[in-house]
This record gives C-alpha cells, structure tokens and sequence, in this order.
C-alpha cells in the first residue's frame, strides 16, 4: 500500500516516514495516512480538531463521526473526548450563578453535554439512543417539549411582521394571487396540493419567502424541504425531503417513510399546517407516494377520515420548472423517465397548477431601457431552447424517440481557440485568477459546467495546478463490504489497487488533491442544520492530517466555519459484482461541476465546455439559466474533430411541456 504512494523513496526508512515521523512498522505508516480502518484515525482527528475548533463544533463533529464513521466503541470515544466538548457550558454555569464561586461537577456537564447532542442529533432526523453513549444520571430535569416543535416556533414574529411588509409589497399580480390561494387554504384548513409552475427568474424562492414569513410570524409551522441539498439551502430552515421526512433511498410503490407514530417527528407534522417542496420535478414520483401513504397513516390515528385525504388533508405546494431536469434514472428510456415524474403519479389528478409568469428581473429596470431590452431578449432565447422552439438547422430523433434539436449558439456567447480548450475557457470564466483565487465572492459567483464528471474533474485538476499554494494528497482506504453476495475469494479477484482504481458518480476519488484557498463541494449530506447538504460549496482555509478547516459560501450558512473529516461511504456500481466500501473525505474540488449539480444555483459568471453534448431532457436550459444576464455566461462547443463549433444538441420531452 506504502509502495503505491510514497515518491521517491531511497530505503524502507524512507516508505515508513511521514510529515517527518518516521514509524517503526509499515502498519503504523499505513494508519498514520489513514490508510486503514481502525478507531485510532478517529481519536487522532478528535485530538486535531480540538486544536482549532470550539466546543461547540466539535459536538457537531462528534455527531458526523458517531454517524458516518462505523465506530467500534462509541462509549469509550465519548468517556474520551467529552471533556473537550463541554468549554461553554461550563462557562455558561458559572456566569448563571455568578457571584458565587460554582464548580460544577463532571456528572452535571456530562449530562448537560449529552441534552446538547440529544438536540444536534434530533434536528437531523436521528435518535441519539441508536447509539452506544452514557445515559444521564443526575437530577437533571430536559425540557419535555418537543425539540422539533420548538425550533419551528423559534421566531422574533415582531420582527417577521416587518420582513412580511416590506416582501409582500414586492409580490408581482401571479405571486399575489398564489400568495392569497394558499394563505386562504391554511387558514380555513382546506386540503390542497398546490404546484407552482415558472421558469428562473420568476420568483418561486421570492414567493416561498413570503409566505414562510408571513405564516411563522402568525406562529404557524411550515415544514420546508427540496429535493436537492443545494436548493433546500435557500429555503428557511430547509432541508431535503429525503432527511426531513425519512424517506428510504430505494423506493417502490409500497414504500413507506421511516416515521413511527407517537415519534417527535410525527407529532411535529400532526401540528404543521404548510409544507412547502422546492425542485419537486427532480424527485421520483415514488417518494411522493410514499409520504402520502405515511402521512395518512400518522393523521388518521386521531381521525380516521385523513385516510382518504392525499397527504393526510396537509396542504402542500409544490414547486418546478417543467422545462428543467426531470428524476434522474441510470440507464433510463425516455419512457421510464417520464413515467417516473409526479406527472404520471395518481397524486398528479389532485394537484392544483399556479403559473408565473413574470421575470422579476425586469422590475427594477425602466421598460425603455437597452438593459431591460437586453435581459429580456437574453430570457427569450433562454425560454425558447426550454420549449424547445429555437429555431434550429438539424433534427434528429434518436433511438430512443427523444426530440433532439441542433440549436445554433449566438457568437458572443462562444469562446473560440485552436490551442488548449480548457485554458481558453478558464481565462473567459475566471480572469485574473491568480490575482482573485483567494477572494471567496470571486469563487463563489463563477463554475465551469460540463456533462460529464470525467470532463469536470479534468478542468478541476488542471485549476488546481494553477494555484499557488502547497498541494497536499489525501488517499482512501478501500475494501469490499462483507456482504452476503460477495464472493469468498473477493479480495483475491478484486485487489486493493483495483479498487483504488475505481469511481462512482457522487463519490470521492481515491487520492483526493487539495490546496488552501481551493473551492470544494459536499457529495453527502452530513448535518443539515448547519447547512452542510450534498452540493453545498466551500472554501478550504486549513488542511490538517485528518480534519479540513473550510468556509460555507453557498445557501443560508454563508461564512459559517465547518470542519470535514473522512467519513466511510459504500457505493454499488452496474458494472461491479460487490459494494465498494470507501473512507475519505466526501468533497471533491468545484470549481466546475456538472450541469446537474448545479440546478438550483444562480451564479454571475458561467462557462460551459460541451466536449460532449448535452443527453437528457432541460439539461442545455438548465446550463444556460444559471445566469442573470448575457454577459455572465460563455460556451465552448467541442466538434468530433477536435475544433470547436457553434451548434450543439438540445433535448426537450414535448410529452412533458404539454401536461403542464
């Protein structure tokens, strides 16, 4: 494993050293890089971590390692490191019985700190009891109010009132009308599914505030969720749908969500009055179903008729732009992909459609203007590749029936070069970028998308090169899971340098490449409430031998310090007859990402490298609506022969638009 790794080694002192220690065994230099799995690597990432963080995230990294790290002795790790977590609750005593000189006792923090996880863990949807932890034991007396409940009803309504004022005035005639619809609903408590239905631009995330704000200052509880980690950040208090209502990964028409009855879970939606899901289009119309089937489970136990109610007489609205990525399905026909939307769900019949209409981009400039000329022009074009009524020079139809036009790119927009496509495109996105690379705004508002992860990690790698700062590798450890259907001679068949070998779409590499100052995005969602989802971008700012120190820069978390650890993750490939088992650190480097990470994101500047064309429906609209306007967005099409071109494919599913 050492061999594999080590550069330039001139003896076996040399295999056996790392950051200058050099280890008596090569065991002992193989877990010094994390390349095995034991608890150690998790004390020694405890004790880094302790270094620079505060008490207060490091119960949040203790939260993400219980769940994510496969702990042998979880009690023995707390009866370890408690005491580094507990620096402001003990301050916290001694100002509360200031003037009197209090001491507390190790049982009174030790109870204190395990009510604080109780919470941390109870936000994200798990129940702290699954694990192996001391219980507590002094006369401490919890809150016996649902902690759930209580985090919805957190609010300054005072200061909602004010926000709620000045947003609703600020709604356009399609927003008014929806706002008043399902405000009305909620307060006459009318079952309704509501499906707001605009393009970008129109002011669904606008609308959602509004009515989010207007409903909790009236201290009513509204539930909000996405169906990706990158647009439940933009929501208040949003997480997705997935972590919020527990529903499973695989699911059929009989799946049910994981909440039992009598649960804080379950009473806190006995309770909500609004449920708001953003990006509903993404989602596969099974997870619909099945929390249909378990909120009329949960609500028909006080009365039986919800039932018979879709969701169990809650009302929901739901939120798309039917012109954007439909549920993703490996391999998929456009039959299957169609079919797996909530349009051909038996929920669809019950849904009740409200359009917007209006750009809200367009409000704030005079109608006269060449700038609004220009931004409404550049939202035609937009509209009209996401119908599909570009005009076009070529179409095909391909084998599997999916209307595929060959749309022409105006030349402004086109980067052009007959040297190194990837360099030319990096200059148009990102200039000076050595002068800027360090400015977290600067990195924010740019991305390079492309269709593939192969040609996205490409572009990131040659970025990385560019900058400036000490590079450091961190590898994986790989191994196959003990499952049932392995075989027994898999780690003959399959050694580990194969399985290093190895990548999955949404998983990390096996040596992960990072500097200080390089963007990096989450592919897992590791604690919601503090806003790290799977999408969410951030900054390095220290790299530690097992902890990395970043910088939340996207959704409602921005400037929030996170520590990121390694984590074990299992991913199960089409191709491969086992379950890899992987533990690394779950980020890849972002400062390009695929077209479909990256909808529900609005950036300034976008670049756009089609070295392969687009190949699913709305994936060219969702490309080029990540900008405000025309000046922020550049496209390299690369031809088969290497040049580049100016036509590229665009895929729409008119099946689909004419539902709607």
């Amino acid at each position: 494993m050492l061999l594999m790794i080590v550069k330039g080694a001139k003896d076996y002192d040399d295999i056996r050293t790392y950051n200058g220690t050099t280890y008596k065994t090569f065991k002992e230099a193989c877990g010094a890089r994390g390349l095995l799995k034991d608890d150690k690597e998790w004390y020694d990432t405890f004790n880094e971590a302790a270094n620079w963080a505060t008490a207060s995230q490091l119960r949040y990294l203790f939260f993400i390692m219980l769940v994510f790290c496969n702990l042998q002795d979880e009690h023995n790790f707390f009866n370890h490191n408690w005491n580094k977590m507990v620096d402001d609750i003990e301050c916290y005593l001694v100002k509360k019985y200031h003037p009197i000189v209090y001491h507390p006792k190790d049982t009174e923090l030790q109870d204190l700190l395990l009510q604080e996880l109780e919470d941390i863990f109870s936000k994200n949807g798990i129940n702290i009891y699954n694990y192996n932890l001391p219980r507590k034991n002094m006369q401490y007396k919890s809150d016996k109010n649902n902690s759930l409940i209580q985090e919805e009803l957190n609010y300054d309504c005072n200061k909602l009132e004010e926000e709620v004022n000045i947003l609703f005035r600020q709604l356009n005639n399609d927003q008014r009308n929806a706002f008043h619809e399902i405000i009305n609903s909620v307060f006459n408590k009318q079952p309704n599914i509501f499906f707001i239905i605009g393009h970008g631009g129109t002011g669904k995330t606008f609308l959602w505030n509004t009515i989010i704000t207007y409903l909790r200052a009236q201290k009513k509880i509204v539930l909000t969720v996405a169906s990706s980690g990158v647009a439940s950040l933009l929501l208040p208090n949003g997480r997705t749908a997935h972590s919020r209502f527990r529903i499973p990964i695989d699911v059929d028409e009989l799946s049910m969500c994981d909440i039992k009855r009598g649960t804080k879970l379950a009473d806190l939606i006995a309770i909500t009055d609004l449920i708001i899901w953003d990006e509903a289009l993404m989602t596969n119309k099974q997870c619909f179903e099945a929390l249909d089937r378990s909120l009329r489970d949960i609500l028909s136990e006080k009365e039986e008729t919800l039932q018979n109610i879709p969701f169990g007489g809650k009302v929901m609205v739901l939120g798309g732009d039917p012109k954007q990525i439909l549920p993703v399905i490996q391999n998929a026909t456009k039959a299957q992909i169609i079919n797996a939307s909530i349009f051909r769900s038996y929920l669809w019949r019950h849904t009740k459609k409200l359009y917007l209409h209006e750009n809200m981009r367009l409000r704030r400039l005079h109608i006269n203007s060449s700038e609004y000329k220009e931004i409404q022009d550049f939202n035609n074009w937009i509209l009209s590749i996401g119908n599909g009524n570009c005009q076009t020079t070529t179409l095909s139809v391909n084998d599997d029936n999916t209307d595929c036009h060959l749309v022409q790119i105006p030349d402004d927009l086109l980067v052009k070069t007959t040297g190194n496509k990837i360099e030319a495109l990096v200059h148009a996105t990102f200039p000076d970028f050595i002068s800027n690379y360090t400015n977290p705004e600067y990195v924010q508002n740019r991305a390079i998308l492309a269709t593939t992860n192969e040609i996205v990690d490409e572009i990131n790698d040659y970025m990385l090169q560019l900058l400036p700062t000490v590079e450091r590798e961190y590898y994986s450890a790989d191994s196959i899971s003990k499952c049932t259907d392995t075989c027994n001679d898999a780690n003959i068949l399959y050694p580990i340098e194969y399985l290093n070998s190895l990548n999955a779409n949404n998983f990390p590499a096996h040596k992960l490449k990072l500097k200080i100052g390089v963007p990096i995005m989450l592919l897992r969602n590791l604690n919601q409430s503090l806003g790290l989802c799977n999408g969410t971008r951030l900054i390095v700012i220290n790299l530690g031998n097992n902890v990395i120190e970043a910088i939340i820069i996207t959704g409602t978390h921005i400037g929030n310090k996170v520590y990121i650890r390694r984590i074990n993750l299992t991913t199960q490939g089409s191709r491969w007859p086992f379950v890899l088992c992987r533990r690394q650190f779950p980020i890849k480097v972002c400062y390009s990402m695929t077209i479909n990470k990256s909808q529900g994101q609005t950036l300034l500047n976008v670049g756009i490298y089609l070295r392969k064309p687009v190949f699913t429906h709305g994936q060219l609209y969702v490309a080029l609506s990540r900008v405000k306007d025309r000046k922020g967005l550049k496209i390299l099409i690369e031809n088969e022969d290497g040049t580049c071109g100016d036509k590229t494919n665009n895929i729409v599913y008119k099946e689909i638009l004419d539902i709607v």
